[in-house]
């Protein structure tokens, strides 16, 4: 960090505060309103064409991994309703409401999909964009009832029996009234078919993700060299939304101060982020429907002895958990690395102070399948992507994690964005 940054720690509260803040929420992320923003995020320049959209003959090979993934678990068919896998496959995004619309995508045969008469044109301008453009849409009228068209629909590719997979994020007055539509098949889950799809990435993928965290590290750091003492802690988030904004993505933090931050997800309260505090943020961006998830933890001005401890200690078992993970490995074993860096030092039992797993799995959704807790005994595998983020947490004092996400490699593992060195200095210069 220059200098200069302890210069302008000691401006007043209130005119730091409220001149860049006016400045900032005033502005629009648009070429001629960048003066108006903050000189580190107008700073920033647009990385929207490093985004390349996944095409139709990606999601074509992702259909016929998840009809190999249905025959080795002896599924005749799977029902996705709403989310991310119904992107994933056909490249939909729709809306969960009370109005039922499905895909149905048999392990032989083209796939059907059941949607409102009214909303037949949107879901056809959608699915033409990706690999099923002259697909079977059966519609129904607001006074019929869906679930004869997912009866006649499954008649008529043959389907009399067996299993049907369920997508694990199906409302259940969806999934139950497709059991009863069908009641000749066994209602299972399909988790096996799309988190066995989707838990590894292919290249696209995880190029999407590696440039969505080097956005969100940008955005994290200019909006660090914009903070005033004085702020709110939705001050300071608006910063972090603008900052991506200026990059060409949807992104944002939560903002945790002080004895909020030993909080993992925070608190509603109100708060003043204040020289000498903790302050712990954790967000991300989606690009092209890919998330990042970083969390960074600093203090303005001068961190205690017991800060930079926690940091340190953090910080070790963050680069244990990386250099543990490798194909092979028991996801399990990961959490059980980096827990044991922070028990050894004095903070534990168990969850005690690292209340939480190490790492989710990340993708089209921030927490996906697999995990790395205990328990889970999933054998990694190359190109799986995980949080790892490690943290302590002292009810009444501060909270200190560190995240950052992680690429499974064919011999280890890497992280898309360096760690943080210090509580002092979060942000170095990466070139990224």
């Amino acid at each position: 960090m220059k200098s200069s940054r302890r210069d302008f720690l000691g401006v007043s509260v209130g005119a730091a505060a409220a001149g860049v803040l006016s400045a900032t929420i005033s502005a629009e992320a648009s070429p001629q309103d960048a003066p108006k923003l903050p000189p580190s995020i107008a700073a920033l320049e647009s990385r929207k064409s490093e985004a390349k959209p996944i095409t139709a003959d990606e999601m074509r090979g992702r259909v016929e991994r998840a009809r190999e993934l249905m025959s080795a678990n002896g599924l005749q068919a799977i029902a996705v309703t709403n989310g991310s896998s119904l992107t994933y496959y056909c490249g939909v995004h729709w809306w969960v409401s009370e109005r039922f619309f499905g895909m149905f995508l048999p392990v032989k045969g083209e796939p059907f999909f059941v949607c409102p008469a009214f909303e037949e044109s949107r879901a056809r301008e959608q699915l033409a964009l990706g690999p099923f453009a002259k697909a079977d849409v059966r519609t129904w009228q607001e006074d019929e009832n869906p679930y004869t068209r997912v009866t006649q629909g499954m008649a008529d590719l043959g389907i009399k029996g067996g299993k049907l997979g369920i997508e694990e994020k199906t409302p259940f007055v969806f999934s139950h009234n497709i059991g009863n539509a069908l009641p000749a098949l066994q209602v299972v889950s399909a988790t096996p078919v799309t988190a066995g799809c989707r838990m590894i990435k292919s290249e696209h993928e995880i190029a999407l993700m590696r440039l969505a965290a080097h956005v969100t590290l940008a955005a994290y750091a200019a909006a660090y060299h914009a903070l005033q003492p004085g702020m709110t802690q939705q001050q300071f988030a608006e910063l972090v939304r603008r900052a991506h904004l200026q990059q060409g993505f949807t992104g944002g933090a939560d903002v945790q101060v002080g004895e909020y931050s030993a909080l993992p997800h925070g608190s509603v309260q109100p708060q003043i982020i204040r020289e000498g505090e903790i302050l712990l943020m954790d967000g991300g961006c989606s690009v092209e429907g890919y998330a990042s998830d970083i969390s960074r933890t600093f203090v303005l001005g001068k961190p205690t002895d017991k800060m930079k401890s926690v940091f340190d200690i953090v910080h070790n078992a963050q680069a244990t958990a990386l250099a543990t993970a490798r194909p092979g490995l028991p996801a399990e074993q990961v959490d059980a690395a980096a827990r044991k860096v922070i028990v050894d030092a004095g903070y534990g039992p168990g969850f005690k102070f690292f209340t939480h797993r190490v790492g989710h799995g990340m993708g089209m959704d921030g927490h996906e399948w697999p995990y790395l807790v205990g328990g889970d005994k999933l054998a990694l595998q190359a190109n799986m992507i995980f949080s790892d983020e490690p943290g302590i947490y002292i009810p009444g004092e501060f909270g200190v994690r560190l995240e950052d996400d992680m690429h499974i490699l064919a011999n280890g593992a890497e992280l898309f964005t360096p760690q943080s060195p210090s509580l002092e200095n979060p942000f170095p210069p990466s070139g990224m």
